[in-house]
């Protein structure tokens, strides 16, 4: 039976005989394929990747990381038929439902192409006598997504494009019900010239998500879900000193 791995320093990790999760087909409810369930030890390793990759994709010019997002775009649009048929076989949706949620999707891909006017500073002089103020944004380092079920290719896509190309490098951990979209995302990232460690998918259950929750080197959480857990990890989170968006209980 196919089992689902990890994505970690630019590829996929070898299957193991660790804990994992069914992945059903929801047409007829038998299982398809087993996803593996990260212990602390993969997470940390996945960070690990990111935080090593977060020096030199920080320092990668502007117009650098745009390319990439655009180079992503075409490859969205290229391969979104194949994004589509992942959606349906593992959520369930039917394909035009399933290419409208990755339309949502790429129009993210597509406000990131516009970093370079986006990130931009300011400068005010003479704000006081004598004093000039000025601003710039920059990144924070390694953070993480935190993926719901309904909508595993657009809550993905409006997390990690921003995130990437404002130079933090960053970690998925998407819905166990439904994860083959992740890794093919992380396949096109990386055929767009996204450099190895850059984007990081490890699935798992609460183990991972704690794991994430707790580690010193994730900077900043992004979660989607019900409410309840969007209110553990907004505490959790920010007791950490981490900045954390938790958005929990919408409902389409």
């Amino acid at each position: 039976m196919k089992r689902i791995t990890h994505w970690i320093d630019g590829k996929r990790t070898p299957p193991t005989q660790g804990p994992a999760g069914p992945v059903y087909n929801p047409a007829t409810g038998e299982k398809a394929s087993e996803v593996e369930f990260a212990p602390v030890a993969v997470v940390d390793q996945a960070v690990a990747s990111a935080l090593k990759a977060f020096p030199a994709w920080r320092a990668t010019s502007l117009s650098r990381r745009a390319e990439i997002m655009f180079k992503f775009r075409e490859l969205l649009n290229a391969r979104k038929a194949d994004v589509a048929a992942l959606l349906t076989a593992e959520h369930g949706k039917v394909p035009s439902d399933a290419l409208g949620e990755l339309a949502r999707g790429i129009e993210n891909v597509e406000f990131a192409c516009g970093a370079p006017q986006l990130l931009k500073g300011g400068f005010s002089e003479q704000a006081a006598g004598g004093v000039d103020v000025y601003s710039i944004r920059q990144p924070l380092g390694v953070v993480a997504g935190i993926t719901p079920f309904n909508f595993p290719a657009m809550v993905p896509l409006w997390m990690l494009s921003n995130a990437i190309v404002c130079g933090n490098t960053f970690v998925l951990k998407p819905s166990e019900k439904d994860p083959s979209a992740a890794m093919l995302l992380a396949e096109l990232l990386a055929e767009a010239g996204l450099p190895a460690g850059v984007f990081t998918v490890v699935h798992g259950d609460r183990t991972a998500v704690d794991r994430l929750i707790e580690h010193p080197d994730v900077q900043a959480l992004s979660f989607v879900g019900s409410t309840p857990i969007a209110k553990s990890i907004y505490e959790r989170g920010t007791a950490r000193g981490k900045r954390v968006q938790a958005l929990g209980g919408a409902k389409n």
